[in-house]
């Protein structure tokens, strides 16, 4: 069964609608920079392998859409360097990190200097079904394949369905609040 023949009869009705004025007014952008640093949110790698190469990414913009079928989304800033890739290779992992999770952040964050594929010489890695990289440290890790990419402003936001799911350690997970991170 495919992904599209899951979907209830009515997950159609109103997809894609646009609703609201034809001209949206936005509050201040560094003004809502400010509001989501005080929105505390779980720190996930993003990771890809396939034709495209192997990358990956530091995000907290990931969230549920469905669990029937399994679906979920990832935000990409598309002048990130893992958006192209992520996009040709139609497949990603999302791995959530535990409360330890911090170097591995900073790294596919871009923040040590670590770049390409040397990000990956940190942790231990595995691949499950869509061959993107799974740290077998993650609290959770979510192996998906791309369903949908929707340009919006400067992020592209990828639908994915969730092929497989692995429970990592239990314990306490990474957050990232006040532009610094917290465990949980």
């Amino acid at each position: 069964m495919t992904w599209s023949d899951q979907r209830p009869d009515d997950a159609m009705d109103g997809a894609f609608a646009v609703i609201g004025p034809d001209e949206v007014r936005t509050c201040v952008p560094a003004e809502f920079r400010e509001a989501m640093s005080r929105l505390g949110a779980a720190v996930h790698v993003i990771t890809t392998a396939g034709p495209g190469g192997k990358t990956g990414a530091t995000a907290t913009a990931v969230c549920s859409v469905s669990d029937s079928p399994p679906t979920l989304l990832v935000c990409m800033n598309r002048r990130s360097q893992t958006n192209p890739v992520m996009v040709e290779n139609g497949v990603f992992c999302v791995n959530t990190l535990g409360a330890k999770g911090a170097e591995i952040a900073d790294i596919f964050a871009g923040r040590t200097g670590v770049n390409g594929t040397d990000r990956f010489r940190v942790g231990d890695w595995i691949v499950l079904s869509t061959g993107s990289p799974v740290l077998t440290s993650a609290v959770i890790a979510f192996d998906c394949r791309v369903i949908e990419v929707r340009q919006i402003a400067s992020h592209n936001v990828f639908f994915a369905a969730v092929e497989t799911v692995r429970l990592g350690p239990a314990g306490p997970a990474l957050l990232y609040h006040e532009r610094a991170y917290k465990h949980v």
